[in-house]
């Protein structure tokens, strides 16, 4: 039965002599996702929405040009070989991690310029990134990539998975592991979770995006270790290590924040000065 599988096409469909992948096509998706969500949650905290287009504006192309470097720079063995591959994207091949690197840098630049905090952005933006990572997943499971190790069409069938998930599953002749799924739920409950934390849960400025940074780490180090194509560093997960940072970073920045700057709460906090329409 296995042998008869065929892959989903990678390709959504052609614009003259040009393909267009379905990796991108939900790319962009997870990005308008992402930025209503923030631009709901902007203007319900009576924000003016254009800081936020303006931040997208230079934080998504940035975003993932670091994201591509970052995956470049940790599998350099294969593309000083084939210099042509770094700019094809739509093969696949950016990391998470990298744009989140890109998107934090330029929101930390870009609050200064705007003299905004950039806490308060981090805290309004948190929700929309973690569901915008659970969608972006799905671009990798039309590549057939980010899966884990050999496993039976038994033990796919018991997760109790549709048919279409199962046989993309299917690569090479043999079924893998649909770790991109695992994470894409992962996120999708990590979402629900800050949804519900900002409205029962004393934060203070900044802790919303904190909280988000350490949910997504602390199940990104458990995938990541079932995980067949991690980036490496030596023996050393690259993905696994930066996570394990990023949860102590986090846990850190809470407990100092709190103890020496008492920052605001989240549900009492003004937004700072933010440029007005005239």
């Amino acid at each position: 039965m296995g042998n008869s599988i065929q892959p989903l096409d990678p390709v959504a469909f052609q614009i003259g002599g040009i393909e267009v992948r379905w990796y991108g096509v939900i790319i962009a998706c997870a990005v308008i996702v992402a930025l209503l969500l923030a631009l709901w949650e902007a203007k319900k905290r009576g924000i003016d929405s254009e800081l936020f287009v303006d931040l997208l504006i230079w934080a998504i192309p940035i975003s993932i040009i670091c994201a591509r470097i970052y995956y470049v720079i940790f599998e350099w063995g294969y593309y000083k070989d084939n210099l042509s591959e770094i700019v094809k994207i739509w093969h696949g091949g950016i990391a998470i991690y990298g744009a989140l690197i890109g998107a934090v840098g330029t929101a930390i630049i870009f609050s200064r310029i705007k003299k905004v905090s950039f806490w308060q952005l981090a805290d309004i933006a948190a929700p929309s990134l973690i569901i915008a990572q659970a969608i972006g997943r799905w671009g990798n499971f039309m590549n057939q990539e980010a899966h884990g190790a050999a496993t039976t069409r038994t033990f796919l069938e018991n997760l109790h998975l549709p048919d279409f998930i199962i046989n993309q599953m299917y690569i090479d002749g043999t079924y893998y592991q649909p770790t991109f799924l695992y994470e894409s739920v992962w996120n999708v409950i990590g979402f629900i979770v800050l949804l519900i934390i900002r409205r029962v849960v004393k934060l203070r400025r900044g802790e919303l995006f904190l909280s988000y940074v350490i949910w997504y780490a602390f199940g990104r180090f458990f995938i990541e270790g079932m995980r067949t194509d991690s980036l490496m560093w030596g023996d050393i997960r690259v993905s696994q290590l930066l996570s394990l940072v990023l949860i102590a970073g986090s846990i850190g920045i809470i407990i100092y924040r709190r103890v020496k700057m008492n920052p605001p709460y989240y549900m009492e906090d003004k937004f700072g000065p933010v440029p007005q329409k005239k």
